[in-house]
């Protein structure tokens, strides 16, 4: 099963641009939002070093990312 992990933090303003194009994007596939300031294991186990960061997960294995502020065509083309 696929699900999104959006790894973001709340003084991120491009975090906030992506997270209103994914809702736009509806993508069909769950997404989890990681905190990285309260969920900093999460970040340091999937090596975030920038937010926005999303990671694709099939069955819990990592099978793409994406980093930064993308719009809702370029997320559409990720999620394909």
């Amino acid at each position: 099963m696929k699900k999104i992990l959006r790894f973001t933090a709340s003084w991120c303003g491009p975090c906030k641009a992506l997270a209103a194009n994914l809702e736009i994007a509806n993508v069909g596939i769950p997404i989890e939002v990681v905190d990285i300031d309260v969920y900093e294991d999460i970040a340091g186990e999937y090596r975030i070093r920038s937010v926005p960061t999303l990671v694709m997960l099939e069955d819990e294995k990592e099978v793409k990312r994406l980093t930064g502020a993308k719009t809702v065509n370029q997320i559409q083309e990720w999620v394909a």
